[in-house]
């Protein structure tokens, strides 16, 4: 797989933005929320499609409950692995005009087989609306979804060596449009 390029490429999807990629490391999932706190800080957040990369157990749920978590979602957050999407939605987002709530749809594509489904279950509306897309799995999906802001990369550091501290994280977010460039922006400030 290239770097910061979806296999196959998501329809649409330019390449990185002007080389706009921020690249960090959680080492643990206090590390993970504070990342999620400053991007819920950024108000390009409140109408992105973010895809998220990374083989299971990378994180990227964990990295999706603690993001929705900073920007106002209350009640049970669960994976939309058996679901393909879960709505969701943030009363009081400071991202948002007071009395308007964020609307967010988390989506995990990894069951994803067939392209009919997209227009069945009436995603193509749902990526049309506003509010935030979290995309798991995406490749699984990529002939049928429309140009997304940022990728989010998440995998295991490499260089741990004791499995009894193996929670950080290499992470890498790309930039595709410009509102993935104001999030990349809102990690280096």
């Amino acid at each position: 797989m290239k770097t910061g390029l979806h296999v196959p490429p998501i329809v649409g999807t330019p390449p990185a933005a002007g080389g706009a990629v921020w690249r960090g490391r959680w080492d643990d999932e206090a590390a993970t929320e504070a990342f999620a706190r400053r991007l819920a800080t950024c108000p390009a957040i409140a109408h992105a499609t973010l895809t998220l990369q990374g083989d299971l157990g990378a994180g990227k749920t964990t990295f999706v409950r603690l993001l929705l978590r900073a920007l106002g979602v209350r009640g049970r957050i669960k994976s939309p692995t058996y679901a393909v999407v879960e709505p969701h939605s943030a009363i009081d987002c400071p991202l948002m005009p007071p009395g308007e709530p964020l609307a967010i749809w988390h989506f995990d594509f990894y069951r994803f087989t067939d392209p009919r489904e997209w227009e069945d279950a009436g995603f193509r509306e749902l990526f049309a609306s506003p509010g935030l897309k979290l995309v798991e799995w995406p490749e699984r999906a990529a002939d049928c979804m429309p140009p997304v802001d940022a990728e989010l990369h998440i995998e295991p550091d490499p260089m741990l060596t004791d499995p009894e501290h193996d929670d950080a994280r290499v992470v890498r977010l790309t930039a595709f449009t410009a509102a993935g460039q104001r999030l990349v922006g809102a990690l280096s400030a």
